[in-house]
C-alpha cells in the first residue's frame, strides 16, 4: 500500500509533483480533441508510453507464467490490447459528461441484477465484487442511474498530487469513495450495516490474503470481500463492464450472486468467475498488475 505523503522525503514531493504536472497537462490538452477521437489516442499513447516504462515486458512475463494455459495468445498483441483499454480509460474518468452519458445508458445483463433487485427489497446489504478489467467506473454509473446508489472501495494512489484529482475524477459517478486502509474500512462496515451497496475490486495481490489459482497458477488474494458479505449477510455479486467492439460502448454483466458458504470457497468461487470472463475478453484485464506474486 502506498506510504502516507507526510512520510515521503522532499525528492519525492518534487518528483511526484513534476510528474503531476505533465500529466494533468497532457489530460487537460486532451479535452480538446473531440470524444470520439480523444479516446483511442490516449489509448495509443498509453501503449507507446507503456513500453518505455516496461509494461510491455510484464505482460509477456505473467504470460508465459501462466502458459501453456494462454500459449496460444500473441504477447505483442496482449500488450497492445492491455495498454489501449488503460488508456482508454484514462481518457473517460477524466472526461466525465460523455463517458457517463455512455456509461448510464449501458445495458445490464446478467442473473446478478436479479439478485441486487431482491437484495435491495429485502433490505440486505450487497457487495458488488469487480476487478480492473474495461472500465469498472461504467458498472459504478450504469447501476447508479437505475437508482443503485452505491459506495466504493478504493487503493490510494502513490503519488499524493495526482491522486487528490484521481479521487474528484472518481467522485462524478458517486460521492461515496472509501480508502483502502483501517479508516476506509470502519467507513465501508458502517455503510453496510446500513444495508449499503458497494464494490470492491478483487483482482489486487493482497498481503495477507489466500493464495488461489488463477489460469492455473495460484495468486494471493483477499478473502475480505468473501468475509464481509458473510459478517452482515451481504450478497455478494460478481459484476464486469465489457468494453464493446466500438472501443466506445459498454455492456454491464451481472453474474450470480455467490452462495454463502465459508470465505476461502467463496473466494475461490469469485476467482473463477473472473478468469471465465477474462478469457472470454482476454485484453480487457490488466496483465500489467504484478497478480503473481511470490
Amino acid at each position: 500500500m502506498p506510504v502516507d505523503p507526510s512520510e515521503l522525503s522532499t525528492w519525492s514531493h518534487v518528483k511526484y509533483f513534476g510528474s503531476n504536472l505533465f500529466l494533468r497537462g497532457l489530460l487537460l490538452g486532451a479535452r480538446l480533441i473531440p470524444y470520439r477521437l480523444r479516446v483511442p489516442m490516449m489509448g495509443r499513447l498509453v501503449t507507446g508510453m507503456g513500453r518505455l516504462a516496461g509494461f510491455d515486458k510484464r505482460v509477456h512475463n505473467n504470460l508465459r507464467h501462466v502458459s501453456p494455459e494462454l500459449s496460444g495468445l500473441d504477447p505483442d498483441q496482449l500488450y497492445r490490447d492491455v495498454s489501449d483499454n488503460a488508456g482508454r480509460m484514462i481518457a473517460e474518468l477524466y472526461d466525465g459528461a460523455t463517458f457517463y452519458e455512455k456509461a448510464r445508458s449501458a445495458p445490464i445483463t446478467g442473473p446478478g441484477l436479479e439478485a441486487l433487485e431482491a437484495a435491495r427489497a429485502a433490505g440486505r446489504p450487497v457487495l458488488l465484487a469487480t476487478a480492473h478489467f474495461g472500465n469498472y467506473d461504467a458498472a459504478r454509473a450504469a447501476l447508479t442511474a437505475r437508482g443503485h446508489e452505491m459506495g466504493a472501495l478504493y487503493r490510494r494512489m502513490a503519488n499524493p498530487y495526482f491522486n487528490e484529482h484521481y479521487v474528484a475524477a472518481m467522485k462524478t459517478t458517486g460521492e461515496l469513495m472509501f480508502e483502502q486502509g483501517k479508516r476506509g474500512m470502519v467507513e465501508l462496515v458502517r455503510h453496510l450495516k446500513k444495508g449499503g451497496i458497494a464494490a470492491i475490486v478483487t483482482d489486487l495481490y493482497a498481503q495477507g490474503g489466500e493464495p488461489i489459482d488463477f489460469f492455473g497458477k495460484p495468486a494471493v488474494t483477499s478473502t475480505v470481500p468473501a468475509e464481509l458479505a458473510l459478517k452482515f449477510g451481504a450478497a455478494l455479486i460478481p459484476v464486469y463492464a465489457v468494453r464493446q467492439d466500438n472501443g466506445l460502448d459498454f455492456e454491464i454483466i451481472m453474474n450470480a450472486e455467490v452462495p454463502p458458504s465459508d470465505p476461502l470457497t467463496m473466494t475461490k468461487a469469485l476467482t473463477a468467475d473472473l478468469e471465465s470472463i477474462v478469457r472470454k475478453h482476454v485484453g480487457q484485464w490488466f496483465w500489467i498488475h504484478r497478480r503473481w506474486k511470490t
